[in-house]
This record gives structure tokens, sequence and C-alpha cells, in this order.
């Protein structure tokens, strides 16, 4: 059942990275997009996320349960040398929360609308960023137990080259998803240009990043180079990676944009397996060289049972009605286009507005 559990642990992981990367980066793509068109990459961006940008953080709590439950020594490790990193992500997901619902629900539109928007706007970009350093502090080898010194032990464990460069990796590949994701929103309108746009500019910014990652961890003594393209299945899976760019950009051509969505996710589990494969189970490593394994922290064999059993009964029951959200907000977004198109029969007239009075008439 050990198995099991680890399994659904990288799932829960590598499905957070893909729908709340997306969902993250939709604040991206709005912060830097130009003032001119901000107002149409917006629109999109909100039909993009709101129907389920909050059901996105179900595998974040997911994979917290699992390590709660099923690794303690892990989840206390990880909650203790790097609480800052995690404290400051969690702050930027409620105020990013709190701060697109008060926007796009606010029953008052006035100038604390502004406000709202630079909080959902930095939080969307700080929290990934704060993600991005949490993972590469795990792998890095620079949570140093043996420390004496508040410094060494709470800031450096995670203030590094290294996790800087995967923190703006990880900004860079949640604004490439929500680039993509937001295709399939645009097809009917003209803001659809301007997305295409971003999502190619996107793809060249996680490039770059990632080419960053691994000049720092050269000269951070990290053997990234070696995990990933030591054994075959690195080679492979990088391969595709890269490969799959390709026919992102054909389908994009093509606008069979739910297949451009399919290929963004398989690009980010390929990433995700290049970085994990080479030291699994190890899920954590120490700077004297020491790890935590998933297997040998695990709980009790009994706990481990009946966690296993539950996450298996639970995604019974909830997976469907999540893909089920999907499939109905899909709809409702394939008709809308129709009923845009769609003639005036009728014969009447749209009633005219008197601007003197505010009136019709």
């Amino acid at each position: 059942m050990i198995y099991v559990v680890i399994a659904f642990l990288w799932v829960s992981i590598c499905l957070y990275v893909i729908t709340g990367g997306a969902d993250f980066g939709a604040g991206i793509i709005e912060l830097f997009s130009r003032k001119s068109y901000r107002d149409k990459t917006m629109k999109v961006m909100s039909k993009s996320i709101a129907p389920i940008w909050e059901a996105n953080h179900m595998w974040l709590i997911i994979a917290v349960v699992i390590l709660f439950v099923g690794f303690p020594t892990i989840y206390t490790t990880v909650s203790t040398y790097l609480h800052i990193p995690l404290v400051l992500m969690l702050i930027g997901i409620i105020a990013r929360g709190t701060s697109f619902t008060f926007r796009n629900y606010d029953a008052v539109n006035d100038s604390w609308q502004k406000l709202y928007t630079q909080i959902f706007y930095y939080s969307s970009l700080l929290t990934p960023f704060f993600l991005g350093i949490i993972a590469a502090a795990t792998i890095s080898g620079s949570i140093d137990t043996e420390a004496k010194d508040f410094l060494s032990l709470y800031i450096f464990s995670w203030l590094n080259p290294f996790g800087v460069f995967v923190g703006f990796f990880t900004i860079a590949l949640c604004a490439y998803l929500a680039s993509l994701f937001s295709l399939h929103e645009a097809r009917f309108s003209d803001a659809l240009p301007i997305m295409i746009k971003k999502a190619r500019e996107t793809a060249i910014y996680v490039i770059i990043t990632g080419v960053m990652v691994f000049i720092s961890a050269y000269y951070s003594d990290i053997p990234l180079l070696k995990w990933i393209f030591s054994k075959a299945l690195g080679i492979i899976v990088i391969t595709f990676a890269t490969v799959s760019l390709l026919f992102t950009n054909e389908a994009i051509k093509k606008r069979q944009f739910l297949l451009v969505r399919a290929f963004g996710g398989f690009q980010i589990v390929m990433i995700l397996v290049a970085a994990t494969y080479q030291h699994n189970p190890n899920i954590i490593l120490f700077a004297n060289g020491s790890h935590l394994s998933l297997f040998d922290e695990s709980a009790a064999p009994k706990t481990i049972a009946a966690l296993g059993w539950a996450l298996v009964l639970g995604s019974i029951f909830i997976l469907p009605f999540l893909f089920y959200l999907l499939l109905s907000f899909g709809d409702q977004s394939r008709k809308e286009p129709a009923n845009r198109m769609q003639p005036d029969l009728s014969g009447a007239h749209p009633p005219e507005v008197d601007s003197g009075n505010g009136g019709r008439k």
C-alpha cells in the first residue's frame, strides 16, 4: 500500500503544479501585459480560471495530508527548516484568493478594485516563486541540520542562487501554462492573437530560466545535469518535453486548443519526472549527505494501509464529480459563441437609451 500512497502524493503534486500553476499564471500574464490590452487579457484570464480556481488547491491539501499522516518526519522537517518560505507561500495563496474574489464579485466598483488587482498580481507572482524555492531546497542539499546560527538554519537553507532561479523557472512555467490554457477560452474573441503571442513569449522565458537553473546548479555544486542525463529515462523525458514544444506550436497554428492544453500538461509531467526520478524515493537531501526517504520515514504499516484505502475510496467519490464540473463549464463555454452569433429573428430593435434622463424610449 506504500506504493499507492506515494503514487497519490506524486500525482497530487503534479496536478497542483499543472492546475494551480495555470491559476497563478493568470495573474502573472495580466501583470506583464501592456496596458493597451490588459483589459482584454483580464477578461480572458478571469473566464479561464473563475469556474474552478478554488478547486485547484484541493491537490495541495491532499499532498499536505499525505505527508502529515503518512510521512510525519518529512512533514516536520519541511515545516521546521522551510517554515519561512512556506508561510510566505500560504500568505500568497490566501491574499490571491481573497483579492480575486473581491475584484470580481465586490458589489461596489470603486478605487478599492485597483488595490485588489495589485494584490492579485503580486501574490500570483510571489506564490509560485516560493513554491519553486521550497522544491529546490529539498533536493539541493542546502538544509544544514547541524548549523548553529539562525541564518544558516532558517534562511540560507532556502535563500541561495539555485533556489532563486528555480523560483523564476516556476514563475515562467505558471505563465506558460496559463497562456496555453487560456487559448481555448479566447478562441472566439479578438484577444486570441494576444494570447498566442503570450504563449510563445512565455515558452521562451521557460527555456531561458531553465538554462539558468542548470547554470546555478553547476556553480552551486548540485549535480543536476548528472541526475537528469546520466540515465536513459532522463534523456527520454527531456527529449519528449522538448519535442512536444514543436507539437504545441503546430496545435496552436491549427487552432486545436484542447490539444494544446494536453501538451502543456504533458510537458510539466516530463519536467517533474526528470527532476525527481534519479534520487527517488529520497525526498529531502541534507547538507551532510544524509537524506529522508519515503520508504524509511513512512508511518506504521496500519496507518499507511488506512491512508491508502482512504485515498483510493475518496478518489472514487471525488474525481467523477470533479470531471463533471470541468465538463459542465466546458459545455457552457462551447454554448456561448452560438448564443452570441445567433441572429435576432424577432424583428425587434434594442431599446434606445436616453442619455439625458437615463430612461428608455
